[in-house]
């Protein structure tokens, strides 16, 4: 009988959890009737508490308390899955607000469960009664006036779990119609379970998963049609604003999270202005969308490809080369309903082309989209616009999708690109401070020179990418470019390399006078 839970104690704990649900998750996943049923709740539990066990299985033996709860609160927000996931998730973060700082006894876990049941109901922004929220609060109730004894703690919070899980099924009208009780709160009561068994070191191979008591009847599917959910870097105003956003596009809202990280889950109809909405309060990343009912978007047949371009010129490049184009302004994103549609319209197998570093995360926000409509879509790693079009120049549409898409990222990552830029702000650079009328040169996405002379710069630029490999240099020119910049820089390759090939294009493009390619 253990009398305090401590670090070793506490990945026991975690590595069991993971594996009662996984023996487990079957059973769960056929009680899942709620928010919508679709089956998934066990195995998101499971794997929720999976990235938790391994997080704490990747540090070092003699980790701390502070490190240990540290990690598996971590572990459990960047893998946590569905709704009751996510709940979960903080649940975890609770206990390890109080934990991390104590010494492991009955009274700490005590107020560790206390905390996990406060910080899961703030979490969501509409709580339900019948879920694992309820039994959460159960309980808190149950070992507030516990005794400080760690397996009397344990004990009472593994006993009160199962009870209040047998109560979910009169406490949510759903759950009665069809028999069965709340899905996340029996793999919550699993969860106490094994803590229970590693305080008094008797483990078992099996936890009881209560079987429906009638038959259960689908239901017509309803309410919003997709789960939307992504891990976000934003300050708590941000996140703030972002809640009564989704709160006002969808329902099944939970964000946890903190210290800058947070997990967003939500159900909406439009899983485009869910993405967007995390993009305007942070950077989402980990964009999950998964199709959950009514009617979704049939793409269209054959193969395409979908380019965004930053100019009028660029943008008559990629549709003369047959793909379909989405605009932005210079230094902007497009909006992630326009590459969406442009997606659901190139085809059924689609290869999306940003051309931008700062696109790349609308790119496979969209991409998640059309994948649940049921559309193949790949998002090659194109940073540049002379990349998209070296990509696309090698595109074959009577190739198999797999292999065109490996000779598209090929093209692209075997074209080095660069461009000049005028100062129009002061700005610091990896080059040095750039000031308004400074000439600023980059190579492959990095500043590599200040300057004054804008065809010096972009020919200094010219010559640092070409190799002796090169073969051939695309010059992409701008809406601001002067006469004799071009020449300029033509003269130089002509005179240092006539081997290699130029090829010119009006790009047409804001901000940058010369976009630079080399194959």
């Amino acid at each position: 009988m253990l009398e305090v839970l401590d670090p070793p104690a506490v990945r026991r704990w975690s590595r069991h959890c993971a594996d009662a649900l996984a023996r487990a998750r079957a059973e769960i996943d056929a009680l899942n009737v709620f928010p919508v049923p679709d089956g998934d709740t066990g195995t998101n539990l499971h794997l929720t508490l999976l990235s938790a066990a391994e997080a704490l299985d990747a540090l070092p033996g003699d980790a701390d308390p502070d490190t240990t709860w540290q990690a598996f609160a971590r572990g459990a927000l960047l893998g946590a899955r569905g709704n009751s996931g996510v709940i979960v998730s903080q649940a975890i973060r609770g206990m390890a607000e109080v934990l991390r700082r104590a010494e492991g006894r009955g009274a700490d876990l005590r107020d560790g469960l206390l905390k996990a049941a406060e910080l899961a109901r703030a979490a969501v922004v509409r709580p339900v009664e019948g879920t694992v929220l309820s039994v959460l609060g159960a309980v808190a109730r149950a070992v507030k006036d516990a005794p400080d004894d760690l397996a009397e703690v344990a004990r009472r919070a593994a006993e009160e779990a199962r009870r209040a899980l047998r109560l979910t099924t009169g406490q949510l009208d759903v759950l009665a119609r069809n028999g069965v009780v709340d899905a996340g709160a029996a793999g919550l009561a699993i969860i106490l379970e094994s803590l229970a068994e590693v305080v008094a070191e008797a483990y078992s191979d099996r936890h009881d998963v209560p079987a429906p008591t009638e038959r259960i009847t689908p239901e017509a599917p309803g309410g919003p049609g997709y789960e939307v959910m992504y891990l976000l870097d934003a300050g708590e105003d941000e996140v703030d604003r972002l809640r009564a956003e989704l709160d006002r596009l969808g329902d099944s809202l939970v964000v946890v999270g903190g210290d800058g990280l947070w997990n967003v889950h939500v159900h909406v109809d439009d899983a485009g202005a869910a993405v967007e909405a995390g993009m305007a309060a942070g950077r989402p990343h980990r964009i999950r969308v998964t199709y959950l009912g009514g009617r979704p978007h049939e793409p269209g047949p054959g193969r395409g490809v979908v380019a965004v371009a930053a100019g009028d010129g660029l943008a008559a490049l990629f549709r003369q080369a047959g793909a379909v184009v989405v605009t932005r302004a210079p230094g902007s994103t497009p909006p992630l309903a326009a590459l969406v549609q442009a997606v659901r319209s190139a085809g059924s197998e689609v290869a999306v082309l940003p051309n931008d570093v700062g696109v790349h995360a609308v790119a496979v926000a969209a991409a998640e989209i059309a994948r649940e409509e049921g559309a193949t879509v790949s998002v090659l790693p194109t940073r540049a616009s002379v990349q998209g079009l070296a990509a696309l120049a090698v595109h074959d549409p009577l190739r198999r999708f797999d292999d065109d898409i490996v000779a598209m990222t090929d093209a692209a990552g075997h074209t080095r690109h660069g461009h000049v830029w005028v100062a129009t702000r002061e700005v610091m650079t990896s080059a040095g401070l750039c000031r308004p009328g400074d000439v600023l040169g980059v190579v492959d996405g990095e500043a590599t020179l200040i300057g004054d002379d804008l065809a010096g710069a972009a020919i200094e630029i010219t010559r640092r990418l070409v190799s002796g490999g090169s073969e051939m240099v695309t010059l992409v020119t701008g809406a601001d470019a002067p006469p004799a910049l071009l020449p300029a820089v033509r003269d130089h390759l002509e005179g240092t390399r006539p081997d290699i090939e130029i090829v010119v294009y009006e790009g047409g493009q804001g901000g940058y006078p010369l976009l630079i390619g080399v194959e």
